[in-house]
């Protein structure tokens, strides 16, 4: 269930009200929030009650200490300790008690913090993975990252303590007031006129501490964007030896944190020393005060120590609270952000009403289609093409002429403008989507590997295959032998992106993955651009097993991959410019008859 779907008001851009967009923020953070405690409100009002048992046996001990002066230890003097005897052990009980409950509060605020914790996750992974593949080349995946550990960190910081400690610091401070006034309404009015120079100087924090724990978060999500996007494209940046310059940028980025948290300190240092002062002065007053009354008789000893430890006590909380406001205002920056993402919604919704398509046969036809990333300029214009079932088009062009974009419109990574792109009759918006990843493949120039074995990593494309379809599905694009030759097999460990194995044997992984998958149209994106000379020889047979009785879509600047489809189209600017088989083009000249007199000029000096 989404619940964050208070949206920012439209035209919230640049020149909308700011207080109207903080606003649609905060909505957005409260649902999410009103959200994540819905599930477990039950265990919360345990918690609370446990807190209210806590302080009240806390706010307890002063009192039993004015009693026993005042009236136990004078009747243990008359020769009568059974009011002594009473008063002690009452205070050992409630002690003993509001030490179990404090235990208590402490298991059950952590069993909620962390069930709510175990939600947030999940929600953020799920609603991630949903999302399309316009938000993901868009929003780097440091942010991503930074939004599962930093940011949820710091609302972990909250749950686990920082919101018991408000409650028990409210408590405290409000029982340990009334206790005092009911003891000594007096000692209780310095308590009360102190606690406006309190008041003043939280309110003072809250909202300096608010904006400075909005620019810690922001400054350790761009240090933790860089470091991730550093050390994943480490290998150009030791290629161009960039370092020093990377090392630069880092550094600013590490010193703007650093004066970020510095200011956070020196805020903290100075709200707690006001805290200090007050407290001290407000002792000071209720000593003062007091003694005066009881050396005059009018004030009882038990009472004025009551009074000076209940006035000890009350400014107590305000420290903790302090650091609560710490822990509250980084995990509200840090929920906000976490909320913004959960409002993104995907560019490519799943249909309202999906269309089963069990058995397909892939025949293929974009209608008058237009497409742009974006608000950009059109990067296809009013295509029409036809793909038949079971044929094999290559399309050819300069980079940038939209060849890619017609392969992520076929696999619904993105959604047309106008026109549609069907596949046998049925708008690729209307198809159910589990069908329509059953039924098109995309392997791309990539070849993206995950941790994990050789043998998982072909069984992607269907992952309840056994051990012997994925062996057959190996042989069939020719890398069996390949993969039995690895140390442990079928069985051998690939690290993060496949980097025990070099890029064309993790192509021909990929291939023996889609194989497996048996996709009623394949589209090969760039799918041989990492292979070298004896890789693409030994590919080549691979693909004519791997585009046999299907249709396939294949991108591909190399011709040796081209010449053996049954069609070839020529891209430019957004539009097909030649269309016919690789022969019929060579015979009649044009850009693909260049393109091939290229290609044999490269062979002959090979």
């Amino acid at each position: 269930m989404n619940a964050t779907t208070v949206q920012v008001p439209a035209g919230a851009g640049p020149e909308a009200d700011p207080r109207a967009v903080s606003r649609a923020v905060r909505r957005r953070s409260l649902a999410l929030l009103r959200s994540l405690l819905r599930p477990v409100a039950r265990p919360v009002w345990g918690t609370v009650a446990l807190v209210v048992g806590a302080q009240l046996a806390a706010v307890a001990g002063p009192a039993l200490v004015a009693y026993g002066i005042d009236h136990a230890l004078p009747a243990l003097r008359d020769g009568n300790g059974a009011p002594l005897t009473a008063v002690a052990g009452t205070y050992l009980v409630v002690a003993v008690l509001g030490g179990f409950l404090a235990a208590a509060t402490v298991r059950a605020s952590a069993r909620a913090s962390q069930a709510i914790l175990l939600d947030l996750r999940r929600r953020v992974f799920r609603h991630t993975q949903r999302l399309s593949l316009e938000f993901h080349e868009r929003y780097t995946s440091g942010r991503i990252i930074s939004r599962q550990t930093s940011d949820l960190d710091a609302v972990r910081e909250l749950l686990d303590g920082g919101v018991t400690t408000l409650a028990a610091g409210a408590l405290s401070m409000t029982f340990t007031a009334v206790s005092l006034a009911v003891l000594d309404w007096r000692s209780g009015l310095v308590l009360l006129v102190a606690v406006v120079p309190g008041v003043l100087l939280s309110r003072w924090f809250q909202r300096r501490s608010q904006a400075q724990y909005r620019t810690n978060r922001t400054a350790a999500a761009r240090t933790i964007v860089r470091f991730v996007e550093t050390m994943t494209g480490i290998r150009a940046v030791q290629a161009f030896r960039r370092e020093p310059q990377v090392q630069a940028a880092y550094d600013e980025l590490a010193e703007e944190y650093r004066r970020s948290s510095a200011g956070s300190i020196r805020l903290n240092g100075w709200f707690d020393s006001g805290l200090v002062l007050i407290g001290n002065v407000t002792l000071a007053g209720v000593l003062l005060a007091g003694g005066l009354r009881a050396l005059d008789g009018d004030l009882a000893v038990g009472v004025l120590v009551a009074a000076v430890l209940y006035a000890r006590r009350f400014f107590a909380p305000l420290q903790q609270i302090a650091m609560f406001y710490n822990a509250f205002q980084s995990a509200t920056a840090a929920l906000e952000k976490v909320a913004d993402l959960l409002a993104e919604e995907p560019s490519v919704p799943d249909p309202a009403h999906p269309v089963r398509l069990p058995a397909a046969r892939a025949e293929v036809r974009f209608d008058g289609v237009e497409f742009g990333y974006g608000d950009g300029p059109a990067v296809l214009h009013r295509l029409d093409l036809h793909v038949p079932s079971g044929q094999t088009v290559a399309l050819v062009g300069a980079t940038g002429a939209g060849k890619s974009t017609i392969a992520k419109l076929l696999v619904r990574f993105y959604d047309v403008r106008t026109g549609a792109v069907t596949i046998d009759g049925i708008d690729v918006r209307d198809v159910d989507p589990v069908d329509l990843r059953r039924a098109v493949v995309m392997v791309t120039q990539e070849a993206y590997l995950f941790s994990g074995s050789v043998a998982a990593n072909i069984a992607l494309g269907r992952p309840g295959a056994t051990r012997g379809e994925v062996e057959a599905a190996a042989r069939a694009v020719g890398v069996h032998d390949l993969v039995a030759s690895l140390p442990d097999g079928y069985d051998t460990e690939v690290d993060k992106r496949g980097v025990r194995l070099s890029a064309g044997q993790r192509q021909l992984v990929s291939f023996a993955r889609a194989f497996l998958a048996d996709p009623a149209l394949l589209v090969l994106d760039e799918a041989t651009s990492s292979l070298d000379v004896p890789g693409e020889v030994l590919v080549q047979e691979g693909l004519r097993t791997l585009l046999a009785d299907r249709t396939a879509v294949v991108i591909a600047h190399r011709l040796s991959t081209v010449m053996g489809a049954d069609r070839v189209l020529v891209v430019e600017d957004g539009r097909v410019v030649e269309d016919g088989s690789p022969a019929d083009l060579v015979a009649t000249g044009g850009r693909f008859a260049d393109l091939h007199a290229d290609w044999q000029r490269s062979l002959d000096r090979a």
